[in-house]
């Protein structure tokens, strides 16, 4: 099998700003092997960079064998290949599960015996001024629940000057921004707020911190940073009420759906996440999205010029192309990017 790789910059509609950083444009690689295609988005707070990407991917060339279905093999090789370099991994598996459904003539949800039922999904609402964090809550009224990003100072006033333009619930996600008695103090106040869920409270290293948090909060505490493959969970199995799982830094579908029955088995709660990314890696998530407590789907809804059409968002719902394989093709010029 041949690997093709190219590179791709996209942009967020605007700046999209998180307690640790600001993201203005995103460079992406896609990966093209058979028919099939996959994205790597370098997760970038975990050692996981563009330069790093293209050399795994170069490396990975010499390992992919000549059976896209001997997907079990090629995982184990790509492990042995190196550690790390998920959201290569990711992007070389979501390709040839791509190439298989489309060689078969099945959508991926089918092909893994899975729903392809549209599910709700959160809109993230990025750091920025209390006007502009309200335009944006305002400029999204279709969707039933709204992601805040929290974690800085201010953000409890923030939280509040949203609340007074709508009565849905929210989540939030510190990303790690918090300490942990400052983390319980202010969920406490978010909870009277309509807040649900906090992802991330206190810095991805603090388990014993998360511990402290969950256990004084009113509501439930999901891991982000704190998780990454399904080797991190037994750490996390009584300091957590949840894990968030993104394909990015998971590896792929294949280890995303261990995490999920690893976590089911635990009676901890899932939700699935994403980078900011087109809609090749965000359709590759939607196709297991039916198997989750919580999804978080909207990084290509948030771009201004994602080049794809795959799943979509409408009426606060992801909806998955019945396409076979991933389901994504090229966006026309015309093409809305949201049905």
């Amino acid at each position: 099998m041949r690997l093709q790789v190219e590179t791709l910059t996209v942009h967020p509609a605007r700046p999209f700003a998180i307690s640790r950083a600001t993201t203005a444009e995103k460079t992406v690689v896609l990966v093209r092997i058979g028919r099939g295609v996959g994205e790597a988005a370098a997760y970038s707070s975990h050692g996981d960079t563009l330069e790093g990407v293209l050399a795994f991917l170069k490396q990975a060339e010499g390992v992919l064998g000549d059976d896209p279905f001997d997907l079990e093999g090629l995982e184990q090789r790509l492990h042995r290949l190196a550690a790390g370099h998920t959201s290569a991994k990711n992007a070389i598996l979501t390709a040839l599960y791509d190439h298989i459904g489309q060689e078969l003539g099945v959508p991926l949800y089918r092909l893994l015996g899975l729903s392809g039922e549209a599910v709700p999904t959160s809109y993230t609402i990025g750091l920025g001024t209390p006007e502009e964090m309200v335009r944006d809550l305002e400029a999204h009224p279709e969707f039933s629940v709204y992601k805040i990003k929290v974690g800085v100072p201010g953000d409890l006033e923030l939280l509040r000057e949203l609340r007074r333009h709508t009565d849905k619930p929210f989540r939030v996600d510190a990303n790690g921004g918090w300490r942990p008695k400052e983390a319980v103090r202010k969920i406490r106040e978010m909870a009277d707020l309509g807040v649900v869920l906090v992802e991330q409270p206190v810095p991805p290293d603090d388990l014993e911190g998360l511990a402290y948090v969950t256990r004084h909060s009113p509501i439930p505490v999901i891991a982000d940073e704190s998780v990454h493959t399904s080797a991190d969970l037994p750490a996390l199995v009584g300091r957590v009420d949840g894990i968030n799982i993104k394909l990015a830094k998971s590896g792929g579908l294949r280890e995303a759906l261990r995490m999920i029955h690893i976590a089911r088995a635990f009676h901890l709660r899932v939700m699935l996440g994403c980078m900011v990314e087109t809609s090749v890696g965000i359709t590759a998530a939607a196709h297991i999205a039916s198997l989750v407590d919580d999804v978080d789907l909207d990084g290509a809804y948030l771009l201004a010029d994602d080049p794809f059409e795959g799943a979509w968002i409408q009426a606060g719902r992801i909806h998955l192309p019945q396409r076979p394989g991933l389901g994504v093709i090229p966006r026309a010029a015309e093409t809305p990017k949201n049905p």
